[in-house]
Formats: structure tokens, sequence, C-alpha cells
């Protein structure tokens, strides 16, 4: 999936080497202000993904932990991975299961999602749209990542 063209490329923490976390923000163009950051590490055969947002006016201080989801390839059926909710919040639970799904599908790992993106601050106040265009961010981001580990051979 390629990133949109009005969409600055992520900011990342330098350099990483095979099984260490990489820490990524990602702009939203949309929503100017809100950023996403993501803590991403890349194992052999798995993914570890956390997320939360943050506003330029500091009015979330802190994110609070949020729902934690297992996703793994369903080898019978590889369109719809399996995934179980290992920490359960409402507000976030939804948004990290689709993610989790769409990342097992696209990089064919094991997936541990953790999600805190709370779009409330974004200039929209949360919407549809807003939640899409984080989530397409963050899909295309990880995927990118995950190429990169994998190298060009793959």
């Amino acid at each position: 999936m390629a990133a949109d063209a009005g969409q600055a490329p992520p900011v990342t923490n330098g350099t990483q080497s095979q099984g260490e976390p990489v820490e990524l923000s990602i702009s939203l163009p949309h929503s100017f202000g809100t950023k996403i950051h993501l803590h991403l590490t890349i194992l052999a055969k798995c993914i570890m993904l956390f997320m939360s947002s943050a506003a330029l006016d500091g009015a979330q201080a802190g994110a609070a932990m949020s729902s934690f989801i297992y996703a793994m390839p369903d080898r019978y059926n590889p369109t719809q991975p399996l995934t179980t909710s290992l920490y359960t919040q409402p507000s976030s639970q939804d948004f990290s299961t689709r993610l989790a799904k769409v990342l097992v599908r696209r990089t064919g790992k094991l997936c541990y999602i953790g999600g805190s993106v709370n779009l409330a601050n974004a200039v929209g106040g949360g919407t549809v749209e807003e939640e899409m265009e984080a989530f397409r961010a963050i899909v295309a981001v990880v995927t990118a990542e995950v190429a990169k580990a994998r190298g060009p051979d793959h």
C-alpha cells in the first residue's frame, strides 16, 4: 500500500538491527497536530506493535493501557486470521483487532498489538474518516518496515 502524496514520511529513531524495537511517529495530514507513536519489534516469526496518539496541545497527558490483541494466520482459511483479546478496553478493541487481522494478512506473521490510539483530540473529533486515515497510515508504515527487515531477497 503506497503512502498518500500529502502524507509526511514517518520519523524513526534511527537504524535498527534484527529484533530491536524501532520507534516511529506518524503525522496525520488532515489532523494537524495529531501524531501516532509506534513502538514496533519485528522478530523472525512475529510482530509486536504498541501504539499511542498525542496532540500538540498536550491535552492527553498520558495514555492508559488499552486493548492487547493476539492474531495469527489460519492455515485452513488464510483470508481470515484468528484473533483473541488478551486484555480488553472497549474503546480500542475493535480498532486493534482490525489492525491485527490486516497485519497478519499482509505480513504472514503472528501479531501482538497493543493500542491506545485516541483521536478525540483530532480536528474532526475522531470521525470515521480520521480513524481510517490513521489505520491506513499505520498499516503502510508497519508493512514497509517489515519489508525492510526481510531484506531485498524476499
